[in-house]
């Protein structure tokens, strides 16, 4: 296929032009920090959006099954479910690689069989967006449920220092009962 060795020739341009894309959904002061920062330590964002976005192309291009794309998917998609991103904007990115690959290769693509090829591919972007959504879903309901217990656990203190409740843990060894 045609198309896959374009794909494997212009990896690296498509890949540090959607990891840019990526970044800049971000202020312009945190995207030149994720841009210019190197450091793993300093900058894990960018770092994490540089490697993972890597190797979802590549198994994207190589035909991954759907947990080898979910598993590049989840370092990306725990940061944005954690960010004041909507569930569109957080997924964005995945669509967002139809038209890089289009600009990359427009001289090419009047080739019909290239375009037929890239429209098989561009089939399987939309069945990693649809991946991605279970995978950023299953991320904010962790989220959710983290935030539930620690207000569970911040009323259960109040009440206690409050009087409004005896410790029973401190009465009956072993008694989980109000957790």
């Amino acid at each position: 296929m045609v198309l896959d060795k374009l794909l494997e020739q212009h990896e690296a341009a498509i890949v540090g032009l959607w990891v840019d894309h990526v970044i800049n959904t971000y202020a312009p002061d945190s995207a030149h920090f994720y841009k210019t920062q190197k450091d793993q330590f300093a900058n894990p964002v960018g770092i994490t959006f540089s490697e993972s976005l890597g190797n979802l192309f590549k198994a994207l291009r190589t035909g991954g099954d759907r947990d080898e794309l979910s598993k590049h998917l989840d370092p990306v998609l725990r940061i944005r479910a954690i960010q004041s991103f909507t569930p569109a904007e957080a997924l964005a990115f995945i669509i967002d690689l139809k038209p890089i690959l289009r600009s990359q290769f427009k001289d090419a693509l009047k080739e019909k069989r290239l375009s037929r090829e890239l429209v098989r591919f561009e089939d399987q972007i939309d069945a990693m967006l649809l991946i991605a959504f279970d995978v950023y879903s299953a991320c904010r309901e962790k989220l959710f449920e983290l935030k539930v217990s620690t207000e569970r656990e911040k009323i259960y203190k109040a009440f206690l220092r409050a009087g409004l409740i005896a410790d029973i843990k401190a009465e009956e060894p072993g008694n989980d009962a109000l957790h």
